[in-house]
Order: C-alpha cells, then sequence, then structure tokens
C-alpha cells in the first residue's frame, strides 16, 4: 500500500526548514526508518512507515510530524507505533534528543515509580535534521482541569515540576528575570504598534511588572521546563508526561508554575468568562508546590504568574479566535497589577 502523506500547512515550500521535503516523501522515509532507529527497532528489526502526518507547523521556525509505523523484529510479534519528528530551524536535534535521555536517566522513564515520565527518544536523522519521540497515549491537562478531577491534578502537576527542578539535569541555557522582562517588553510594544490606542495602558503595565519583578528575591536557578502549561502534560491512565522541552534552561523555581497558573487564568477567561473560575485549581497548584520547594519560593511564582499574563494580551492577538479576549487581558493585568490610571481634574494619568 501506498503511504500516506497529508500536509494541510503546504510546509515543503519553507526554505528556513528546507529538509521538510525529505522528512515527507514516503521512499526517502522509508529508506531512513529502515536501518536507522536500533533503539526502537534493535540492530536486527525494521521500521516500516505507513502514514505521514504534519500536525503543527510554525513557519521558519518548527514542525511536528506523525509517523504511523510497524515495528519489526526478529521472532517478535509486529507492533504499531506512532512517531513524533521534530525539527526546528537552525538545529540539528541532537541536543534534543539527548536531553530527553538524561532526563529519562534522571527518573523519568516509565518504570518511575511516581508515574512522572517523558517520552521514550527514538533517534536522530541527520539527513532530515530531526528527531524522533514515541507519542504517548492520554489526555491533555488542560481538558482535565476543569473537570471534578481537576484539583488532585493540579497537585500532581506541581509534583512533576518540582521533580523537574530537584532532577536538574544540566544545560548551558540561561533565563533570568532581566530575560523574561525583555521578552514581556517587546510584546506589548507589538501590540501598543497594532493598537495605538491602548499605548499609555500597555506602558502602564509593562511598568507595574518591571516593579514587581525588582522587588521579588533571586533564587538559586535549577533546570526548569520554560514553556511550562496545561498543553504540556499528557494524563496516561496513572502517569503524567511531560513533553515540549524546547526551552529547557536554568531559571528561577518560580518561573515554571508562575507560567503553568498565568496560563490557567487565561484559559478561564477565555474558556468561561471568569478569570476565578478554576481559583480552585490555582490554588491547590501553588500551594502543593510551594510545600514541596518552600515558602520562599512563594514570591517568584506569583510574579512569574503575572508575568505570564501580562503576556498573554500579546498572545491573544497571534490567534483571530482569541483576540476578543485582548482588552479583558488588558484590563485584568491592569487591575491584578494595580496599573488602572488615575484620575486628575485633568482626566486620566
Amino acid at each position: 500500500m501506498p503511504i500516506q502523506v497529508i500536509d494541510p500547512y503546504g510546509v515543503t515550500a519553507d526554505r528556513e526548514l528546507a529538509t521538510l521535503p525529505l522528512a515527507l516523501d514516503p521512499a526517502v522515509v522509508k529508506s531512513e526508518f529502515k536501518r536507522g532507529l536500533p533503539l526502537l527497532a534493535g540492530p536486527d528489526g525494521r521500521v516500516r512507515p505507513k502514514a505521514i502526518r504534519v500536525v503543527r507547523y510554525r513557519p521558519g521556525k518548527r514542525c511536528l510530524i506523525e509517523y504511523d509505523v510497524r515495528v519489526e523484529r526478529p521472532d517478535v510479534q509486529r507492533e504499531k507505533r506512532i512517531l513524533m519528528g521534530k525539527l526546528r530551524a537552525r538545529q540539528f536535534g541532537s541536543s534534543d534528543f539527548r536531553l530527553l535521555l538524561s532526563l529519562r536517566d534522571a527518573g523519568f522513564d516509565s518504570k518511575t515509580l511516581d508515574g512522572i515520565c517523558v517520552p521514550r527518544p527514538v533517534g536522530v536523522l541527520p539527513r532530515f535534521r530531526m528527531w524522533l519521540q514515541c507519542k504517548v497515549p492520554g489526555d491533555v491537562a488542560s481538558d482535565l482541569l476543569a473537570t471534578p478531577a481537576g484539583v488532585g491534578l493540579a497537585r500532581r502537576i506541581a509534583e512533576a515540576a518540582h521533580k523537574l527542578h530537584e532532577a536538574d539535569v544540566p544545560t548551558a541555557k540561561r533565563h533570568t528575570m532581566s530575560d523574561e522582562l525583555r521578552i514581556l517588553e517587546a510584546c506589548l510594544r507589538r501590540v501598543a504598534q497594532s493598537e495605538p490606542r491602548w499605548s499609555q495602558r500597555l506602558e502602564r503595565v509593562l511598568g507595574a511588572c518591571q516593579r514587581l519583578a525588582a522587588n521579588v528575591p533571586q533564587l538559586a536557578p535549577c533546570g526548569s521546563h520554560r514553556d511550562f502549561y496545561a498543553d504540556q502534560v499528557i494524563v496516561s491512565g496513572p502517569r503524567l508526561y511531560l513533553l515540549d522541552f524546547d526551552l529547557y534552561c536554568r531559571a528561577d523555581p518560580g518561573l515554571d508554575i508562575g507560567n503553568f497558573l498565568g496560563h490557567v487564568t487565561e484559559q478561564s477567561l477565555r474558556t468561561r468568562g471568569n478569570p476565578e473560575a478554576l481559583s480552585d485549581v490555582e490554588q491547590a497548584l501553588e500551594e502543593r508546590f510551594v510545600e514541596l520547594s518552600g515558602e520562599r519560593v512563594r514570591p517568584a511564582v506569583r510574579a512569574y504568574t503575572l508575568l505570564t499574563l501580562a503576556r498573554h494580551i500579546y498572545l491573544s492577538t497571534r490567534f483571530p479566535e482569541r483576540s476578543r479576549w485582548t482588552e479583558s487581558l488588558l484590563e485584568l493585568c491592569e487591575q491584578r497589577l494595580g496599573a488602572t490610571a488615575r484620575t486628575t481634574p485633568h482626566g486620566p494619568r
């Protein structure tokens, strides 16, 4: 049977990701998979592709491809798998692959007793500048936080973040509060350019964020996900799988949970029209993380929560279906940061 290729984005025209035509070519994929994945098939086995699907794409930046495969090994029953192939501009995939191996060696494999895992990496294909991992079954945490199981799940997610920080797998990358503010400033400036009527309000929000950050006690950095939110967590029975370590770095231990909380608040506002709708989930997440990491992390957690929420003002403008929430997010940030305009006899300041 011919190998089906599904590419709804037309990614093969992307010059920044020049190996995509190879990664979507059935004949080339068949040749590369045949002997290129011994961690999955063993030294004498084969991996035969059956279907290819582009499932996520950011032009000029990165692409995620699913491969339906059949694993064949001598004297072993054939096995169906779905592999996730990741490409990033100006990257070869080796460092991402090694990081996932290191995390599994640090106690994040499927045998861990606490059930907190990362997916199984299966190889690097230099010709594609791609690395691959096994797709894990389950539900994304964002679909479950609003259910009756949400509070218990939030506590487990806090435990997963703490475990990652304690593992402290080495990396040369760093992310500081100054980096966070620099990114936030660039984001809010872009919004001000597209919406000049909000420029003064955005300037006040940025100033409030800068003052808040200046008063956060500095803690020793640790290995951090840096893009930690509910879509990066898969719930698979008793296991939690942490995904997408593209931004893994050394950072303040409050960054990950603060980022997660900011996303939960945004999700509450966008899906329920009420930023407090999942406050019980947010409280459970923060309290369990502070219980594990110590009270000293709370100021950073709360600061990064507000910085993340402010960054969502910009993020909402990147998705047409979210743009109607932009001003609501701006108002929420003004309230929580104390950045509303002061009224004088001459008008608002």
